[in-house]
């Protein structure tokens, strides 16, 4: 963006590095709040880096539960995110979840692909990310408050932002 005449970024690594932005030391800031569950980006402007942001979902104890539900009803489950590798595996980890990360949409199809040659599929996504895969799933169920784009794609949408309607569905 342009900020009053200021070009300002705020991305991935990736990001900086193809912007030619030397971010020094905050990789290591990124790798503790990254280990803590929570996505990372570096700012900066003008070309200079000037710190790191952070932004993370809560996880709630409901939500806990329903993956629990879910896994007694002998329903495997995976969280697939786009978040890096470690938030990832730190939020999968506090639900009981495996976790596939780093995935693009596209990834996410292969995914839901590779589930559906093993049996049936359940998809639960709120994003524009997920509506792909929501499509793809044999059942996909966006959560209320996503977006529209998800909301629209899937078969089901829980009106309710929380995960323990997708147990009672």
């Amino acid at each position: 963006a342009t900020v009053e005449g200021r070009r300002v970024l705020l991305g991935n690594r990736k990001l900086m590095d193809r912007e030619g932005v030397d971010v020094g030391t905050l990789p290591e800031a990124v790798d503790r709040l990254s280990a803590d569950g929570k996505t990372a980006m570096f700012a900066a402007a003008d070309g200079r880096a000037l710190g790191v942001i952070a932004v993370a979902d809560t996880v709630r104890d409901t939500a806990r539960q329903a993956v629990r539900a879910l896994q007694a009803a002998g329903i495997q489950t995976v969280m697939l995110t786009g978040d890096n590798q470690r938030t990832g595996k730190a939020i999968a980890d506090g639900l009981g979840l495996d976790v596939q990360a780093e995935l693009m949409p596209e990834d996410k199809l292969k995914l839901i692909d590779q589930f559906k040659a093993q049996g049936g599929v359940a998809m639960v996504g709120d994003g524009i990310n997920d509506a792909p895969a929501l499509a793809r799933s044999d059942v996909g169920i966006a959560m209320g408050g996503g977006t529209d784009v998800a909301l629209e794609t899937a078969d089901a949408a829980l009106l309710k932002e929380k995960v323990q309607g997708v147990t009672e569905l």
